[in-house]
């Protein structure tokens, strides 16, 4: 039967980095887009307030208010969701199938990147579950306005300890990144002496230009140039 195969293939170790691969993809396309969005803060409250309800109004008139955007929400969830189970299940048999521990650590085998991913991991979840509540519930935003969205990312980003928050959360996200999209071309097959050597690099520039993107945005409005 197919699903007794597919149900095989992930209890593998090489079913759960592809759902791990599979999953990254989604959630960095996620990333990608919402730097994206958030890029139109620089052009003013009007130009950004109307980017947010184009994303609630998507689909209309067949779809009503919100509905494709929650529909993408619960794909996302799906995929952060598959993305940390098959995670979890790595670390839990990479640990077991070690359990003697190795007689010498060699820091030629795993970069910073590889050994701080579970940490890493975490730690973006947590600034995850915050972003959401801060900015998009308003359920921890003392200043919050139903509606208009560039208001909330001013106001928010004016909190020092916000905005220090955000930029710390960004050197776990790089590390995450940088090593998840070198790993993803890799468990998906795009394994080539001739471009072998570009993956690393490549890795790097789409770390560093989302961190950078992201990590602008609250200098930004500290500086007031978003104000």
């Amino acid at each position: 039967m197919p699903v007794q195969r597919v149900g095989a293939l992930y209890r593998s170790s090489v079913g759960k980095k592809i759902t791990m691969a599979v999953s990254g993809i989604v959630l960095i396309g996620f990333v990608v887009f919402h730097l994206y969005g958030n890029l139109k803060a620089y052009q003013g409250a009007d130009v950004f307030n109307a980017y947010a309800e184009g994303l609630r109004d998507f689909g209309s008139p067949i779809f009503g208010h919100g509905h494709i955007l929650w529909v993408l929400r619960i794909g996302l969830l799906a995929a952060a969701i598959l993305h940390i189970a098959a995670a979890t299940q790595l670390v839990r048999q990479s640990r077991a199938a070690r359990a003697t521990g190795y007689a010498k650590f060699d820091s030629l085998a795993f970069s910073y990147a590889s050994r701080t991913m579970v940490w890493g991991g975490v730690i973006i979840l947590a600034f995850v579950l915050y972003h959401l509540l801060h900015l998009t519930f308003g359920s921890v935003h003392p200043q919050f306005v139903k509606g208009d969205v560039y208001h909330n990312f001013v106001t928010g980003f004016q909190q020092w300890p916000v905005a220090v928050g955000y930029i710390g959360a960004m050197i776990p996200l790089g590390f995450h990144l940088y090593h998840g999209v070198w790993s993803m071309f890799q468990t998906l097959g795009a394994n080539n002496p001739r471009y072998n050597r570009l993956r690393r690099p490549l890795a790097g520039v789409i770390a560093a230009l989302i961190v950078i993107g992201n990590i602008s945005f609250p200098i930004a409005v500290l500086a007031g140039i978003i104000d």
